[in-house]
C-alpha cells in the first residue's frame, strides 16, 4: 500500500493527547492517527478491512 504525505493542521491539545496515546500504544503519532482513521472508516462502513493493514474502499456512488 503506497503512502501519501498530507499536511495536517491540528489543535495543540489534541496533538498532545494523541502523542500520549501513541506513546502508550508504542506507535508514532502519524501511525496512531492513521490507525484511528482506518478504524473509524471500517466502523462507519465506508471501507472494508481485507487484511490487517489493507482496506477496500466502498463507493456507494458507483453506477
Amino acid at each position: 500500500m503506497a503512502k501519501k504525505a498530507y499536511p495536517l493542521r491540528i489543535n495543540e491539545d489534541v496533538l498532545k493527547a494523541m502523542q500520549i496515546w501513541a506513546d502508550d500504544d508504542l506507535r508514532s503519532v502519524n501511525a496512531q492517527i492513521e490507525y484511528l482513521l482506518r478504524s473509524a472508516l471500517v466502523k462507519s462502513g465506508r471501507v472494508k478491512l481485507t487484511r490487517k493493514q489493507s482496506i477496500e474502499i466502498i463507493d456507494d456512488q458507483s453506477p
